[in-house]
């Protein structure tokens, strides 16, 4: 009778557990880029400028176009592990305005004919002024639009969408601190 090693077969049975985790469903090749764009559909879209930085003197806010939105699972499988991408840039300009990256959907899948979670996604870089009413008055004031992509497990980056931003600004200035308003005169007769 011929005796194995101990580490002999603690090797192979290393090896065997390995190649058993390699070939569980969740190391499956995931959807192709037809099988994605074929299965999401973005719903509840809302285009805004975001302030990234505001200071009231001297003077300067800088704003940054954004994105939200949640994706419908319009396929006939449960879809997991979708990252999406904003592209922002000004109309008519070929240079980027900046962009963003995050797992859409992480975790929990979701599932055929449910909505995932609200995905918000802004530029790191924006646009500068001195107010609100910078920008508001500004008849040169640019359009910017969003270029969304997805890509999931296995697929390559899929564009969903094209969109213009809104000229909505989510932000309120702050009232100006320590001044009282004036008094009215009185008029003497």
């Amino acid at each position: 009778m011929k005796i194995i090693p101990k580490g002999f077969l603690a090797g192979w049975l290393l090896m065997l557990l390995a190649a058993s985790l390699f070939w569980l469903p969740g190391c499956s090749p995931g959807m192709t880029e037809e099988e994605l764009k074929a299965s999401v559909e973005v719903v509840d879209i809302d285009t805004r400028w975001e302030k990234k930085y505001y200071q009231p003197w001297p003077p300067k806010l800088i704003l940054v176009p954004a994105i939200s939105f949640r994706i419908k699972n319009v396929g006939e499988t449960p879809l997991q592990y979708v990252y999406c991408n904003a592209i922002f840039k000004m109309v008519d300009e070929n240079k980027n305005l900046g962009d963003n990256f995050v797992a859409g959907i992480a975790g929990d899948a979701v599932n055929p004919g449910e909505t995932g979670e609200l995905i918000s996604l802004q530029s790191f870089q924006g646009v500068e002024g001195q107010n609100l009413s910078h920008f508001n008055d500004n008849p040169a004031w640019q359009t910017a639009e969003v270029k969304l992509f997805f890509k999931s497990k296995g697929s390559q980056f899929v564009k969903v969408g094209q969109y213009k931003i809104s000229r909505r600004i989510n932000f309120t200035e702050p009232e100006p601190v320590g001044m009282e308003p004036k008094p009215q005169e009185t008029i003497k007769k």
